[in-house]
């Protein structure tokens, strides 16, 4: 080896031997912190046969699938949209009961599992089911509610992302909560024609 060589292979080799110096100090296990806003409920006037109350924190819009009394309501932040569709009983409640457990049960593919909760409000008759989904699936809460002689309300919630659960659970936490509320607030309005 030439004499330059040796000469720039000891400056790189002290070089590295100086700056690998120090201690290892390990870095603390860092957990992602999303908070969402405290929410704030109002009752919403619908020209509809049912009101709820919604989080002020997302907006209400009429739904784009052009039926009457479906709506959207739209959380921009956390990119995510509750649709709730509404039906007339008539003489179908078996076959919209149905429709709504077969559509929890779509997700089942990808869930790690769906638990069922019973709501049962006798006083308002307001009676159903709400599901909640963990896993990769694309809807990590549904719901149907009904009076089970006129009314059929169905809701569900889905995000505009890939189904990632650990990524999205703080927001489906949050979104439950606000499912929840909103089947405890729902009233059918008798007087709507």
């Amino acid at each position: 080896m030439n004499r330059e060589f040796r000469i720039l292979l000891f400056v790189i080799s002290s070089l590295l031997m100086v700056s690998c110096g120090g201690e290892v100090i390990p870095k603390p296990k860092g957990m992602l912190r999303l908070s969402y806003p405290e929410p704030i409920y109002k009752k919403v006037e619908l020209p509809c046969p049912y009101t709820f109350e919604k989080n002020e924190f997302s907006d209400l819009r009429k739904a784009r699938r052009n039926k009457n009394c479906w709506y959207d309501l739209d959380y921009k932040r956390l990119r995510a949209t509750l649709y709730i569709s509404y039906f007339e009983v008539g003489n179908n409640l078996d076959s919209l009961l149905r429709d709504a457990q077969n559509l929890t049960q779509e997700h089942f593919i990808k869930a790690d599992g769906i638990t069922q909760e019973p709501y049962i409000d006798a006083e308002n008759k307001v009676y159903g089911m709400f599901y909640e989904v963990t896993g990769d699936a694309a809807s990590q809460s549904q719901f149907y509610l009904t009076d089970s002689v006129q009314h059929f309300v169905v809701g569900s919630i889905y995000f505009r992302a890939k189904p990632n659960y650990d990524s999205i659970l703080p927001a489906a936490d949050y979104l439950r909560n606000d499912m929840k509320h909103l089947i405890e607030s729902l009233r059918w309005d008798e007087e709507y024609k």
